[in-house]
């Protein structure tokens, strides 16, 4: 019999192919950065070439390697996804996801979701409109993908009497974004009254001034 021609129940070495690559199509993996994974995948198609002769001349052959290969594939991508920086779940999502619109329009659009009762919606539309403003007049540097963790801290550097109201709103928007807490009238209210407060606000430094 061929090396590499199947027989029941024996796992190809095409087969070890699909399984691992399928292995690897699973969501977490596919958060990862690609170039990460395209050298692992290459490194994986290589390493099971590489098994195939070798698996002609193990006791069942691929039945033994094709399972063993898999669990190795598993652990090596667990390895690079355990180690790979990523944001904590204490720093929170990015405030801005898509297009970023002007504060004036998303002040608008966290007014109409408040007026209809979308209060998540609000409390995400508030802080957007805060993140801008806040960019706008030169308070935070503008920057893709701060979290409002980041933002509260970045602004109440400038900030200070308003440093509590922008750790309490970075923490509604957190709760809201990770379905901890859903978002009330309440939650909105105070995203608002944060907004109004801010935009009155004078950094320390033009205060002293």
């Amino acid at each position: 019999m061929s090396p590499h021609h199947a027989v029941p129940g024996e796992v190809t070495r095409d087969e070890g192919r699909r399984r691992a690559i399928e292995e690897l199509s699973d969501p977490l993996y596919g958060e990862q950065e690609p170039s990460l994974l395209d050298r692992f995948l290459d490194w994986l198609a290589e390493l099971i070439d590489g098994f195939a002769d070798a698996g002609a001349g193990v006791v069942g052959g691929w039945v033994v390697l094709g399972p063993l290969l898999l669990v190795v594939a598993a652990l090596v991508v667990w390895l690079v996804v355990w180690l790979r920086p990523s944001r904590s779940r204490s720093s929170g999502p990015p405030v801005h996801e898509g297009a970023v619109l002007s504060a004036t329009d998303h002040r608008a659009a966290a007014d109409r979701h408040e007026a209809d009762g979308e209060y998540a919606a609000a409390v995400t539309e508030r802080l957007r409109a805060i993140s801008v403003d806040l960019e706008d007049r030169a308070i935070v540097t503008p920057r893709a993908g701060r979290t409002a963790t980041e933002l509260a801290s970045e602004a109440s550097a400038l900030l200070p009497g308003e440093a509590d109201g922008l750790r309490e709103g970075a923490r509604i928007f957190n709760d809201v974004a990770y379905g901890d807490r859903p978002a009330t009238a309440d939650s909105a209210r105070t995203m608002r009254e944060l907004d109004t407060r801010l935009r009155a606000a004078r950094p320390a430094e033009e205060a002293r001034g």
